[in-house]
């Protein structure tokens, strides 16, 4: 299992990256030991696949700084006894009455059809070419952080631009760290 990682940064210094629950063991660790307390000032996170800021709890006492069920602290998958977790996540679907009859009627039941059609659709669709979705993420990533910086503008247009190759020379006057995992995220 792949696991998503995220990147931290206090002001334009990149200061910690890694799985969420290891991010939040280490920036609880580095804010304490630096007495900057639980969330200082200019403490911004980062999802490394979307480049959405995230929150993240520093308390020590939320789950999102344990392991999730089943994986051991480090990330890895805990072996034992029983079924494997297939990763079937309960969510509300919305349907007109009508396509719950439909469904109702299918083979498998309702969950089974709708699992067949996405699939179906999934296979059909061409994926997102890793290089916009870096974009994407490179995108987020600079508006949360960069926006008032000289140059954003330029900076995006180039991002979007000729496959990014005049992206480094907009942001030439930024912070290294910035301007580092911003061409990380876009692959550039």
């Amino acid at each position: 299992m792949e696991t998503e990682t995220y990147t931290a940064f206090i002001g334009p210094d990149r200061v910690a990256q890694g799985p969420k629950a290891a991010l939040a063991a280490t920036l609880t660790a580095t804010l304490t030991a630096l007495d900057h307390g639980a969330h200082p000032e200019g403490l911004l996170v980062f999802s490394d696949r979307t480049g959405a800021q995230i929150d993240l709890n520093l308390s020590g006492r939320a789950p999102e700084n344990r392991p999730p069920k089943g994986f051991r602290p480090d990330g890895t998958p805990r072996r034992g006894p029983g079924r494997p977790k297939l990763g079937v996540k309960a969510r509300e679907v919305t349907l007109l009455p009508r396509h719950w009859d439909w469904l109702a009627h299918q083979r498998g039941g309702a969950s089974a059809a709708l699992r067949r059609l996405v699939e179906a659709e999934m296979r059909a669709m061409p994926p997102v070419p890793a290089a916009a979705a870096g974009r994407d993420a490179a995108y987020a990533f600079l508006t949360a952080i960069a926006g008032d910086l000289p140059g954003y503008e330029a900076a995006i247009r180039a991002l979007y631009a000729e496959g990014g190759k005049d992206f480094a020379a907009a942001m030439a006057g930024w912070p290294e760290d910035i301007r580092a995992h911003a061409r990380a995220l876009a692959g550039l």
